[in-house]
């Protein structure tokens, strides 16, 4: 087998003496093709999701019961709207890369505020509001700086929304509450209660896993909890009322987009 293989490769190197400017191959079936490369080309344009629909930012004042016209009831969050939700740019194609809607909300006083956040609202001529958020849109035609967002006009009862915001934060917190792990026995000459018990992998491969469900800081991130029916709508109250639970306590700043729907408001692709 190893004398094949060295006259295959010397027959070879023999070929390239001779004819140095010939192409050559190394034929055996110990030496299979040449790998074949395949370069993944990057790109440095960052992608961002695109909303079915412009939404608008509003504050979440808690939870109740709701009865419906055939006397069901439905678990409820209220979501009221302070003043706000005004346009204070539009983004295209153009300008900046790509087509968005940014929108303002919670009125604040002038000192609340920066000079460059002053500025910028000022060039839309828009009061100081607290919060700015983009809604990222496939067209932004009829919209212009400091254009009122109107609850009515996007919205109506029965729709499907996502609504995203901040969970409640709960500190740092052991593998019960934070997993749902099961404790161990508190009688019987016990010593391990709460404790998270072993998390070695043995000698192989000699570390915790990355990812293992351990004690460690709870809550406060970023959730979204999509397909939420509007149950009610009250104009004169100017709020709206949400099957469900939303993310964070009373007060908390909520982002209320159209529901996506693949293949209705939004594209497959």
């Amino acid at each position: 087998m190893s004398t094949t293989m060295s006259s295959t490769i010397s027959f070879s190197i023999g070929t390239l003496i001779n004819k140095p400017n010939s192409n050559f191959t190394l034929r055996s079936s110990f030496l299979g093709p040449p790998p074949k490369l395949h370069l993944k080309t990057t790109s440095s344009k960052v992608t961002m999701s695109v909303e079915a629909g412009i939404g608008l930012m509003a504050t979440k004042l808690g939870m109740m019961s709701f009865f419906e016209a055939d006397g069901k009831v439905v678990p409820v969050t209220v979501v009221g709207f302070k003043e706000g939700n005004i346009v204070t740019q539009v983004k295209t194609q153009a300008t900046d890369g790509y087509d968005a809607v940014q929108v303002g909300y919670r009125r604040v006083r002038d000192r609340k505020l920066t000079k460059p956040e002053m500025g910028h609202l000022e060039k839309a001529g828009a009061i100081p509001m607290r919060h700015l958020q983009e809604f990222r849109l496939q067209s932004v035609e009829g919209f212009e700086a400091n254009q009122k967002l109107v609850l009515e006009e996007l919205f109506k009862e029965g729709d499907l929304v996502d609504v995203s915001g901040t969970t409640i934060g709960k500190g740092f917190q052991g593998g019960i509450k934070r997993h749902h792990f099961k404790r161990g026995l508190m009688t019987h000459g016990s010593k391990s209660h709460r404790a998270l018990g072993s998390i070695g992998a043995g000698t192989t491969p000699g570390r915790v896993y990355k990812g293992k469900k351990m004690p460690g800081r709870m809550g406060g991130t970023k959730r979204k909890i999509r397909k939420l029916r509007i149950v009610k709508i009250d104009k004169e109250l100017n709020v709206v009322m949400i099957k469900g639970a939303l993310p964070g306590k009373p007060g908390n700043l909520l982002r209320i987009t159209p529901a996506k729907i693949v293949g209705l408001n939004i594209p497959k692709n």
